[in-house]
């Protein structure tokens, strides 16, 4: 159990860390943060840059917590809530299959850290090394729940930033 959830760690986190460099860095086919702040403006979250940054640097920084082992519910909180807010914001009216759009593929990433959290990081881990190999489930539902708030904040703090469409004037006329 020691190699496989330290493998499950370090893979999921790795690939976290890559998906918040797409976001902030355009690394790993991504488009940096000006198309992303882009297609989050699109989505209704704005200012889509600074979300853009946001959800670069959660994903960035809570996979490389959950890759190295440490303060394990802070990296899955962060985590959680860029999953949900996908989910809620792209991936939810599509159903849950991701050959549709879905969001089976983010509620399969909520699992994997929640389960992390609840079996605590391992024995190979920082937080380990600092005496805490396990943290429980009562840690992984606290962990869900500062995710989702910090998701449906988010979601309300762009929505409630978003500009209205300007009301087309008549030529002539002023707006």
């Amino acid at each position: 159990m020691k190699l496989g959830l330290t493998l499950l760690r370090v893979i999921v986190g790795a690939l976290f860390v890559g998906h918040g460099l797409q976001k902030l860095a355009g690394k790993f086919g991504g488009h940096g943060l000006d198309a992303t702040g882009q297609a989050f403006e699109s989505l209704g979250l704005s200012p889509g840059k600074t979300h853009a940054i946001v959800a670069g640097a959660a994903e960035a920084g809570g996979g490389a917590l959950i890759a190295a082992g440490a303060l394990t519910p802070v990296g899955a909180s962060l985590l959680t809530g860029t999953m949900a807010t996908a989910i809620q914001t792209v991936h939810g009216p599509k159903g849950p299959w991701v050959t549709e759009g879905g969001y089976e593929y983010n509620l399969i990433l909520l699992a994997v850290v929640f389960a992390i959290t609840d079996a605590g990081p391992g024995p190979w881990s920082l937080d380990a090394a600092r005496g805490r190999e396990r943290w429980g489930t009562s840690w992984a539902l606290a962990q869900l729940a500062a995710g989702l708030a910090g998701s449906a904040a988010a979601i309300a703090y762009g929505r409630s930033q978003s500009s209205p469409e300007a009301a087309p004037t008549a030529p002539g006329e002023s707006a």
